[in-house]
């Protein structure tokens, strides 16, 4: 009877410690992922990340996986990519703790890209389905920026006065206790180019011509832009002036925001 004992307790043992080794060795290590992202070196964690994604399956940990390599790509620019991979973590991973966050990271990669209203419409999610999230604080100041963006500076107020209002103790608060309605500056677009040396000889004709000319580069999907524009004015009047101006002499114009 103890020697039936004996291999029972033996058996048990084994069993442990198998489950153990077939655990380190099929869940995943995203520490590296961690370290570069947190360093700062987006393009290496992305680069680490996607090679982890290739090799895994139904891996435990896989959503925080693909939430580091979501958060790479919208660090390093490419919002498309960025997208997709929220995307996967909302629909394919539906009770992750990441799923919120999520959301939010869509809203800036559309805030990025300059799809305000579309920004906009994921910010207002954890609030439209009454989360008490720990999120909502941040949402309330992203759906300031997207209001003021939009031109609805009343609204963007609001949303300021709530977050002071109820929550005084979160974390934009209290790092700066005059937090106010981001400032609404407009500026004229007059072209938009794939290549720097025409948006330079644009930018040098406008300054010319005595426009208060200037380069932005941007990152559109993956691909980078160099769009000339014109001035940064607090109003939107002075705006409206100063593009019937440059269309009178057939200029392409936008106005922004």
């Amino acid at each position: 009877m103890k020697l039936y004992k004996l291999n029972l307790i033996i058996t048990f043992l084994i069993c442990v410690l198998c489950i153990g080794f077939f655990y380190n060795v099929f869940a995943l290590n995203i520490d590296p992922v961690k370290v570069y992202f947190l360093a700062g070196d987006y393009k290496s964690a992305i680069l680490e990340g996607e090679k982890l994604v290739a090799k895994s399956g139904d891996d435990s940990g896989l959503d925080e996986l693909y939430y580091i390599l979501a958060l790479s790509y919208l660090k390093d620019g490419n919002y498309l990519r960025a997208t997709d991979i929220f995307e996967i973590i909302i629909n394919e991973f539906k009770d992750s703790k990441f799923k919120e966050e999520s959301i939010i990271g869509l809203g800036d990669a559309y805030f990025f890209k300059g799809d305000y209203a579309k920004a906009e419409s994921y910010y207002k999610d954890p609030i439209n389905k009454k989360l008490k999230s720990k999120l909502l604080p941040l949402t309330y100041y992203k759906l300031s920026e997207c209001a003021a963006k939009l031109g609805n500076s009343k609204e963007a107020e609001e949303y300021i006065a709530k977050l002071k209002k109820d929550y005084p103790l979160n974390l934009e608060m209290q790092s700066n206790k005059d937090l106010t309605t981001p400032d609404l500056i407009y500026t004229v677009q007059v072209g938009s180019f794939s290549k720097s040396i025409n948006a330079k000889n644009l930018s040098e004709k406008l300054k010319k011509n005595g426009y208060a000319a200037y380069i932005i580069d941007l990152n559109d999907q993956g691909r980078k832009t160099y769009r000339v524009r014109i001035g940064k004015f607090t109003s939107r009047v002075e705006a409206v002036q100063v593009e019937r101006k440059l269309s009178v002499e057939g200029y392409p114009t936008k106005i922004f925001p």
